[in-house]
């Protein structure tokens, strides 16, 4: 039986276990472990809580991870718990299928000051993930300002518009659905540093914003392209600015407003102890997509800053990694140990780019790679080994079955019109598994 560990529940670790399930058949043993009690990663702890349609895939891993042969092994955290060393010796491969959990730095001036929020952790925060759940972002401000031009910035900008009527059937945690309906937020300014022609958005996330209950967003007309230069865009992208260019002509009179700020580059952050201002210098474009500063700058008020800007892998000791990514180092997905068994799959091998869909392609080309790598089984002890191991260190492991108890749990506790009320402590989520 070949056995393979796979290090993270989201939806890169899933789509891998689904190919390996199709390169091995019934001859393939996979335990996937991850350090929360509760899987589904990026599909949980990422998605807007308003985008209930684009979770539902999760019930397309769920019906990878009731297959007899893969099995669910939540809290346990890899690095501190077990050690990488001692998954290669225990199973034919190990994947590393961890995301990029980790906030990128702003790396200017004042990005430390309080107020200023990653968006891995904002979207932590509202999403229930249980390290950010006590971030308390500093709502009581008028004005905010999202720094990035991808649907992050976009879903950070419409969760802080939204009515409390807009929530319903989001699966949005209490704490935030309570802060936010209390906020005093009218005015977000989405500030990125080039041109409409450059953004990273989908036109049905960026369509949404012209269809906001109290928000109505504004371009200005003297930042978009001539009409005809959309012709040479990609459809996608055409479609996204063609929304940009609807929202030059809304008429501004609702109780919150949505401020595109193109060619704007943040310089630095200012406030006595909190944020205050952002400070941000005029850019213009080069030519070739890209741009360059003009020297002139100006400041933004504002009492909330959530940089959107990318994300980061975190390291694992024993793990070669490569710092100027952000992603363990690999090469087509092989990361370079001695044992020759260790991958990296999804976001964890080639950085935060692409959806949540890109992730299966990547998955069967790991799992390719596996079978050529190592055409037989080295008869490891895999699961078995595991379970030994985190016997001897008094592991609490969480089954599958036992998330679905917490699931249970959680969709008993939901507020009328939601999905689910998620449990945001993990001995809460433990608590609810024992009950």
């Amino acid at each position: 039986m070949r056995q393979i560990a796979i290090i993270g529940s989201g939806p890169a670790g899933y789509y891998t276990a689904e190919a390996c399930q199709k390169q091995f058949g019934d001859d393939v043993a996979i335990d996937m472990i991850d350090r929360l009690p509760v899987p589904y990663g990026l599909i949980r702890f990422g998605v807007a809580p308003d985008h209930q349609s684009i979770k539902a895939v999760a019930r397309r891993y769920e019906q990878v991870a009731l297959s007899p042969n893969v099995r669910f092994v939540g809290n346990v955290s890899v690095g501190d718990q077990v050690t990488v060393a001692e998954l290669l010796s225990l199973y034919d491969a190990v994947i590393l299928a961890t995301g990029a959990p980790v906030d990128r730095a702003l790396g200017i001036p004042g990005d430390d000051l309080p107020g200023v929020v990653g968006s891995a952790a904002f979207v932590g925060w509202y999403n229930g993930h249980p390290d950010f759940a006590k971030l308390d972002p500093p709502l009581d401000t008028q004005a905010a300002v999202v720094i990035g031009n991808g649907n992050v910035a976009l879903d950070v900008t419409r969760i802080l518009a939204k009515t409390p009527a807009e929530f319903v059937g989001s699966d949005i945690v209490a704490h935030a659905f309570e802060a936010l309906g209390n906020s005093a937020i009218r005015k977000v300014t989405m500030v990125g540093r080039r041109g409409p022609h450059q953004i990273q958005m989908t036109p049905k996330e960026l369509g949404e914003l012209g269809h906001l209950e109290r928000a109505v967003p504004h371009v200005d007309a003297a930042d978009l392209p001539p009409d005809d230069a959309d012709g040479a865009l990609e459809p996608g992208l055409r479609k996204s600015v063609g929304h940009l260019r609807s929202f030059v002509s809304l008429a501004q009179d609702k109780a919150v407003a949505i401020d595109f700020d193109f060619f704007a580059r943040p310089v630095a952050i200012e406030g006595d102890g909190k944020v205050e201002r952002l400070i941000v210098e005029r850019t213009r474009p080069t030519g070739d997509g890209q741009v360059e500063g003009t020297g002139e700058t100006y400041a933004i008020p504002c009492g909330l800053v959530v940089s959107c800007i990318g994300y980061r892998t975190p390291p694992i000791p024993g793990v070669p990694y490569d710092e100027r990514s952000g992603r363990f180092a690999n090469q087509d997905g092989r990361v370079p140990v001695d044992a020759h068994n260790l991958y990296a799959v999804g976001w964890a091998r080639r950085g935060p780019t692409g959806t949540i869909g890109t992730n299966r392609p990547d998955g069967y080309l790991i799992a390719e790679t596996i079978a050529a790598d190592h055409p037989e089984p080295a008869g490891k002890r895999g699961g078995a080994g595991l379970d030994s191991l985190l016997a001897e260190r008094g592991a609490d492991k969480v089954s599958f079955a036992d998330w679905q108890r917490i699931e249970a749990a959680e969709a008993a506790r939901a507020r009328d019109g939601a999905p689910r009320e998620k449990f945001v402590v993990v001995a809460d989520m433990l608590a609810a598994r024992d009950a």
